[in-house]
């Protein structure tokens, strides 16, 4: 019997096999530890419209911000991203079924062989008095609300993320533009600190590496405490997206973290499951760096995310947004966002950089 695939499922089998990178070696060596996070920044209501910017949570998402924390974030920001509501999405249309059930089975298949790769990379012992370093470069939008897309220069920073397992209000530490800043999260000055602890708005490598690492186990608690975040912010139901939530939130675990192989691998395959997710053959990260992306359409904003990836060694390089139609902010394609992971590491002190050889 001949079980070779013929005709539409011969074209797709080849389609697939363009797309993506060869098989990772099986002694693969063990890369940098990935996944960068971004700080939050969330614009609401702005003169009583109704104009939403869907949360991009960049390193955390406390309910209150000590004054010059906020401050302090809203200037190391990759990306603030806003369209109006004039902006509709377009209808789905039956005529491209075939293709989109093409490119879910490709990125299914290229996230498997990026689990994978995750998983042999080598773990590390992270204790809570130690901090996550990571140093990142990225360029993102400082356009007014609303109004056409205008890009910073890209520019470098260095983040220092407590592991304590909390509650706590020092969380950590960030340097950009010459100047060191504290992300300091808690309650309004004249009142006792509330701390903030480990868990999905802030990922220690403990927490992580406590989740579940079946995959569907995996994005169902994802998604809960999405829903549980998003309830105690009172966010409109008009606002969610549990897919295009879900998807975000992997995004941000992989940002500024470092990430136990078992729960890296896990989330690539948590992310496999997630509804519209595709291949991007050719991305570019914030250092030009080409790589091959997984990429998500948010069709309520007019936005498109790719998580980029080395194209050989399957390591997460950076993360690149752009319109995925005409928008208030520019047309299809304009760029406005894109980071880069340098370097990441564990370090003993805030401030303390790792040497070469880490």
């Amino acid at each position: 019997m001949n079980d070779r695939p013929s005709g539409p499922e011969r074209a797709e089998h080849e389609e697939m096999a363009r797309l993506l990178p060869a098989p990772a070696e099986r002694d693969l060596p063990p890369g940098r530890h990935l996944h960068h996070k971004d700080t939050l920044m969330r614009l609401i209501d702005q003169d009583g419209d109704r104009a939403t910017e869907r949360t991009r949570s960049r390193l955390l998402r406390p309910a209150v911000l000590l004054p010059a924390a906020g401050l302090a974030l809203g200037g190391v920001l990759l990306t603030t991203l806003a369209v109006t509501g004039q902006d509709s999405a377009p209808a789905p249309s039956a005529a491209g079924t075939g293709s989109r059930t093409t490119a879910a089975h490709g990125a299914a298949v290229l996230l498997d062989r990026i689990a994978l790769a995750a998983g042999r990379s080598g773990g590390r012992t992270v204790t809570g008095d130690q901090f996550v370093y990571v140093r990142t470069l990225g360029t993102g939008n400082e356009g007014e609300f609303g109004g056409p897309v205008k890009l910073t220069e890209p520019g470098e920073r260095e983040v220092w993320m407590s592991q304590k397992a909390g509650p706590v209000v020092d969380v950590g530490l960030i340097h950009e533009d010459d100047a060191y800043v504290p992300i300091v999260v808690g309650v309004p000055d004249g009142e006792t600190p509330v701390g903030y602890p480990a868990g999905l708005n802030r990922p220690t490598y403990a927490w992580l590496a406590s989740l579940p690492t079946d995959p569907d186990v995996l994005l169902r608690r994802l998604t809960t405490e999405i829903t549980r975040d998003q309830d105690s912010r009172d966010t409109p139901a008009e606002d969610r997206d549990e897919a295009q939530d879900a998807f975000d939130a992997i995004g941000e675990l992989l940002r500024e973290t470092v990430m136990p192989p078992k729960t890296a691998a896990a989330l690539y395959r948590a992310a496999s499951r997630i509804p519209g997710v595709t291949v991007d053959p050719d991305a570019v990260d914030a250092a030009g760096r080409h790589g091959i992306g997984v990429a998500r359409d948010d069709v309520r904003a007019g936005w498109r995310t790719a998580w980029i990836f080395d194209s050989a060694t399957l390591e997460y390089l950076g993360e690149r947004t752009c319109l995925s139609r005409d928008t208030s902010m520019g047309r299809k394609g304009t760029l406005i966002g894109a980071s880069a992971v340098l370097e990441r590491a564990v370090v003993d002190a805030l401030r303390e950089r790792p040497s070469t050889t880490t």
